[in-house]
C-alpha cells in the first residue's frame, strides 16, 4: 500500500491540467437516421461546431469539416436533424440539407434571422422550424430542397419550440409561450390540422390548444404512431411528469405520479427527455431523482412504469434520449468520473453498452478523481437546500487540517448542479480543495414549489443558501471557515457579488463570471428570450424599483472589500460587460484587491480552447495568492 504525500491543500499536483479541460469537446446532441443504423451526433471544437456520423461497420467521420454548426435562437439547441438519408442543420443562421453518404451542404433558406430546430415532414418534402427575426418569432415552412422562398406556417406567440409532425403528416404539435412568462412558468400546447392540397406549403387549416392554464407548463410533444393520441410533460400536478392527449376524445390521462422530474426547464431548443419505442407500446423515459438520471420504462397498454436493469445505472447522468426503429436508444452520458459519451444501448438485449465517442481522452484514472455525494441541510425558514459536495480527491497526497473550500453557484437562476462530469469540481477537487455545489432555493429538479420559493427573493435566498452551504461545511468539518470561497457565472455570478456586499469578510475571495450587477440596466439591455424573467424574480417595474435598487449589488458595490477576480466575454448579449465593468471601475477606484479578465470574441460563456485554458490558469493562481498564501 503506498504511502500519501503530505502537501498542502490547494497545492497538490494536479493530473487535471487547464490545457486538459480545454481541449474536451462537447456533446451536444444525438439522432439517428431513419434505418436505425447510421448514429449522427453534434460535437463542440473549441468555438466550432462539427456534425458527425457513424454508420454499421464504418469509423466516425465529420460531415461538417469547413461549417461551424449552430443554432442562436435564444440559449442555442436545436441545432439539426435527421431525415431520410440527409441531415439538416444550421449555419450562420441559414438551414442547410447535406446527404449522410457523399455530397456538400446546399442552403434551403436565405441568410434572414436565426433557424432553429428543423423538424422534417413524415414525407421528407417539408421542413417547419422555429425562426427569429428583429424579436419576432414564429413557426416556419420551407421545401426540404430549398426550391421556394420560406413562409410563416404559425405565429402570434411570443416564443415557440419544439414542433412534431403526426406520422400522417396532416398535424403539427409545438409549444409556445409569451411574456411576461419563461416556459417553465407557463406554457402552452398547441395542436394545428394543416391543409396539404394547396400548390405551394402546407397552411394551417386549424388550431386547438390542448393545454394552456395559469401555472402550468408543458415540455416535448410527441404524437404516438397511430397518430390518434399525444404524449408531453407538464408539472400541472407540481412535479413534471407525462401525460396523453386523446386528439378525437379530447381527454387528458396522467401516466406517471410521482415526485419526481421528468422534464427539464426549456433553456434551450431540442431538449429531449423520453422517447417511444419502435412499436408505440412502450415510452421510455428518464427520472430526475435529486439530479441522478434513471431510465424508465412506462406501457401505454399495461399502465404500468418500472426502471430499466441495464448497464446504464453507471452512468450518473443521461441526457438527448433517441430511439431508433430497431430499438437501440441513444444518449449523451457521463459519470462523476467518466466525461460525456455518446453511448447506444438496446434494453431487453442483455448486452453491453456502446461508446461511440467521449468528449475526452479520460487520461486521468477515476481513482484519483472526486466523487460528489448528495448532502443537503435546512434554511432558517425550515426548507431543505440541497447539493452536491466533492470532498479533495486525495488518491496520492493529503493535507493538514481542513481544505479550503469553493462554493460553486450554478446559472440560470432555474438550473441544477448534476452530479454528471464537473471538470470545474474536478479540476479543483484534484488540487486540494473541497467543492460544494449549492442547489438553492428555486433550482430545477426538486418540484416545482422549490422553484417557486425563489420568486420575488432572488438576491436574498440564493445568498442565504450559498452562506448556508458554505456553513453546512464548516460545521461538519469539511472546510477551513477561514478559507471559504464563493464562484459562480451569470446568475451565479450576480449570487456572487450579492454575498460580497451584504456578507463582507464572510468568504476569503471570490470568483465572478458574467455576473449581474445592475438589475436596472439588466432589465433594458438583455435579450428577448430573459426581457421579464426578473417579473417574477423580483417584480416588475417600475412598481418594484426599490427592490432592484436594494438587491443591484452596483448600488452596494463600497462594501465589497474581499478580494474577486471578474471574468467577462466582450460580446456577451446576455449580460452585457458594461455590467462587469461598473464594478470593477468601483474596485479600482477604491483599491480592493481584484483582476478583470476580459475575452475577445466569448459570448456568454467560454467556448475557446485558449479562453477555457487562460481561464483556469488566472483562476488557479488567483487562489494561490488570496487563499492559499494569504
Amino acid at each position: 500500500m503506498n504511502e500519501k504525500t503530505s502537501m498542502p491543500f490547494g497545492l497538490w499536483p494536479s493530473p487535471f491540467k487547464p490545457e486538459y479541460v480545454a481541449q474536451a469537446l462537447r456533446l451536444a446532441d444525438v439522432a439517428w437516421d431513419d434505418e436505425g443504423e447510421t448514429l449522427v451526433w453534434l460535437e463542440g471544437r473549441s468555438d466550432r461546431g462539427v456534425l458527425v456520423c457513424a454508420g454499421p461497420g464504418d469509423a466516425p467521420r465529420d460531415l461538417t469539416p469547413t461549417q461551424s454548426v449552430r443554432a442562436r435562437v435564444g440559449y442555442g439547441g436545436g441545432d439539426f436533424a435527421v431525415a431520410g438519408k440527409h441531415v439538416y442543420f444550421v449555419h450562420e443562421g441559414r438551414l442547410y440539407r447535406q446527404p449522410l453518404s457523399f455530397g456538400r451542404a446546399i442552403p434551403i433558406t436565405p441568410q434572414f434571422g436565426q433557424p432553429a430546430s428543423p423538424t422534417l415532414s413524415p414525407d421528407h418534402k417539408w421542413v417547419v422550424y422555429v425562426h427569429t427575426y428583429e424579436g419576432v418569432d414564429v413557426l416556419a415552412v420551407v421545401d426540404a430542397e430549398g426550391r421556394q422562398w420560406p413562409s410563416i406556417l404559425v405565429g402570434g406567440d411570443d416564443f415557440y419550440m419544439q414542433p412534431c409532425f403526426s406520422p400522417d403528416g396532416t398535424r403539427l404539435a409545438w409549444v409556445s409561450w409569451n411574456h411576461p412568462h419563461m416556459p417553465w412558468e407557463r406554457s402552452a400546447l398547441k395542436v394545428a390540422t394543416l391543409d396539404l392540397n394547396g400548390p405551394g406549403a402546407p397552411r394551417v387549416a386549424e388550431i386547438e390548444t390542448p393545454v394552456d392554464k395559469p401555472g402550468v407548463s408543458v415540455f416535448q410533444p410527441l404524437f404516438t404512431p397511430d397518430g390518434r393520441s399525444l404524449l408531453y410533460i407538464s408539472d400541472e400536478s407540481g412535479w413534471s411528469n407525462l401525460y396523453l392527449y386523446d386528439l378525437e376524445a379530447h381527454t387528458h390521462r396522467q401516466l406517471c405520479d410521482e415526485q419526481v422530474e421528468i422534464g427539464v426547464p426549456a433553456w434551450i431548443q431540442g431538449l429531449r427527455r423520453y422517447a417511444l419505442g419502435p412499436d408505440g407500446r412502450r415510452v421510455y423515459y428518464l427520472r430526475n431523482e435529486h439530479g441522478f438520471d434513471r431510465l424508465w420504462v412506462y406501457g401505454l397498454n399495461t399502465g404500468q412504469a418500472r426502471a430499466v436493469e441495464s448497464p446504464l445505472s453507471e452512468y450518473a447522468r443521461l441526457d438527448q434520449i433517441a430511439m431508433s426503429r430497431n430499438g437501440t436508444l441513444a444518449f449523451i452520458a457521463s459519470s462523476p468520473t467518466a466525461s460525456a459519451q455518446v453511448i447506444t444501448y438496446r434494453p431487453g438485449s442483455g448486452g453491453p453498452v456502446r461508446v461511440w465517442r467521449r468528449s475526452s481522452a479520460d487520461l486521468v484514472p477515476p481513482a484519483e478523481l472526486s466523487t460528489p455525494r448528495p448532502v443537503h441541510w435546512t434554511a432558517d425558514d425550515g426548507n431543505e437546500v440541497y447539493g452536491l459536495y466533492y470532498p479533495p480527491a486525495d488518491a496520492h497526497f493529503v493535507g493538514e487540517g481542513r481544505p479550503p473550500a469553493i462554493i460553486n453557484i450554478h446559472g440560470g437562476p432555474t438550473g441544477q448542479a448534476r452530479p454528471g462530469y464537473n471538470p470545474r469540481a474536478q479540476f479543483f477537487a484534484t488540487r486540494g480543495y473541497a467543492f460544494l455545489e449549492v442547489n438553492y432555493r428555486g433550482s430545477a429538479g426538486y418540484g416545482k414549489r422549490y422553484i417557486e420559493l425563489l420568486r420575488g427573493n432572488w438576491g436574498v435566498v440564493d445568498v442565504q443558501d450559498a452562506i448556508g452551504g458554505a456553513q453546512y461545511l464548516v460545521d461538519a468539518g469539511l472546510a477551513d471557515p477561514d478559507r471559504l470561497v464563493i464562484m459562480g457565472g451569470s446568475a451565479g455570478g450576480y449570487t456572487v457579488l450579492r454575498a460580497l456586499t451584504e456578507h463582507p469578510g464572510f468568504f476569503k475571495a471570490a470568483v465572478c463570471m458574467y455576473g449581474i450587477s445592475n438589475l436596472f440596466t439588466l432589465a433594458a439591455d438583455t435579450h428577448k428570450f430573459e426581457a421579464h424573467y426578473l417579473d417574477s424574480l423580483l417584480g416588475p417595474l417600475p412598481q418594484a424599483a426599490n427592490v432592484y435598487r436594494e438587491r443591484s449589488p452596483i448600488f452596494a458595490a463600497e462594501r465589497i472589500v474581499d478580494p474577486v477576480a471578474i471574468f467577462q466575454g466582450d460580446q456577451d448579449r446576455v449580460v452585457p460587460r458594461s455590467q462587469a465593468e461598473e464594478i470593477v471601475a468601483s474596485l479600482r477606484r477604491r483599491g480592493v484587491p481584484h483582476e478583470y479578465h476580459l475575452y475577445e470574441g466569448e459570448g456568454h460563456g467560454w467556448r475557446k480552447s485558449e479562453t477555457i485554458e487562460a481561464f483556469y490558469t488566472a483562476v488557479d493562481r488567483f487562489l494561490r495568492q488570496y487563499v492559499i498564501f494569504a
